[in-house]
């Protein structure tokens, strides 16, 4: 079941996006082939997967145009993953199993390639079929997601700057709530918008995905110790070789994935007031930390 959602969301964010992205032979042909390079090189879209099935919850059914809104989500996932792997940052060579951006656009087109994923989404965005009201609303939650204060850039900065240092646990929290958490949050706090989840409702699904989130990150940092490169899709042990804080790192695998299955029981409780529309996610947040690359 949760393996058949999973394909049919990926299915639905991969034709959204295939759609809205400019194809590779519009000129400047060498950006549009950078871009698509990273966008379709085999991610699960677990960010607008996450976004489509709480606007599913939250309206009942799937709305329509829900789609374009987790593909502009996952074309600012892959902004910041082109960048993130760019030499000056990670210096990886593998992501999700192919050669990174950099590699074979050489860095410059990876940097424009990571700043025009981030532009096309906002016009994405701005063309949203919802409400007025919702869709500034799902801008502002994005914006700030992947901006400097509690959100993703800031945690990326906080990220390198903890590199061979020991950061205490609330310091490794805070960098994984903001680089990692704040995103699935948004995507989450986005889809619930864009079903015209009341107040409470968002309350409740920022709530879920804030815990979500850092299980997730939890999760990844015990992936790059505990699995292979081939298993991945990038390279592992890249976190133990640069010293970078993590949770293996600080607490260990084990006590680590006991606070990543806390952390999602938290989190599902929060949707019980959704009742029975609720499964999907709650079957979703449990993959997020059993999942295997």
């Amino acid at each position: 079941m949760l393996a058949d959602i999973l394909e049919a969301g990926r299915r639905l964010a991969d034709d959204a996006l295939q759609r809205l992205l400019p194809p590779e032979s519009t000129p400047p042909a060498s950006i549009h082939k950078a871009m698509r390079h990273s966008t379709f090189a085999g991610g699960k879209r677990l960010r607008p997967i996450l976004c489509m099935e709480v606007a599913r919850m939250v309206a009942g059914s799937l709305p329509d145009g829900v789609d374009d809104l987790g593909a502009a989500i996952e074309m600012l996932h892959t902004y910041s993953l082109i960048h993130d792997d760019l030499p000056a940052l990670d210096n990886d060579d593998l992501r999700r199993g192919r050669p990174t951006c950099h590699v074979v656009f050489g860095e410059a087109i990876a940097i424009l390639a990571g700043d025009a994923l981030q532009t096309q989404a906002y016009e994405v965005l701005a063309k949203l079929r919802c409400p007025a009201e919702a869709r500034t609303g799902i801008i502002a939650e994005i914006a700030r997601a992947t901006g400097t204060i509690d959100g993703m850039i800031g945690g990326q900065v906080m990220d390198l700057e903890a590199e061979r240092t020991r950061p205490d646990g609330p310091a490794l929290e805070r960098i994984h709530r903001s680089k990692t958490g704040a995103l699935i949050t948004a995507a989450l706090v986005s889809g619930g918008e864009f079903g015209v989840a009341d107040e409470a409702a968002v309350c409740r699904i920022r709530s879920f995905g804030q815990q979500a989130g850092l299980a997730f990150q939890i999760a990844d940092d015990v992936l790059d110790v505990t699995q292979s490169s081939e298993q991945l899709g990038k390279t592992a042990g890249k976190d133990a070789a640069v010293e970078k804080a993590t949770y293996p790192a600080l607490f260990g695998v084990e006590e680590s994935m006991r606070m990543a299955r806390d952390l999602v029981g938290r989190a599902c409780s929060e949707l019980n007031t959704f009742g029975t529309r609720a499964e999907t996610l709650k079957e979703l947040a449990h993959h997020l930390v059993e999942r295997k690359k």
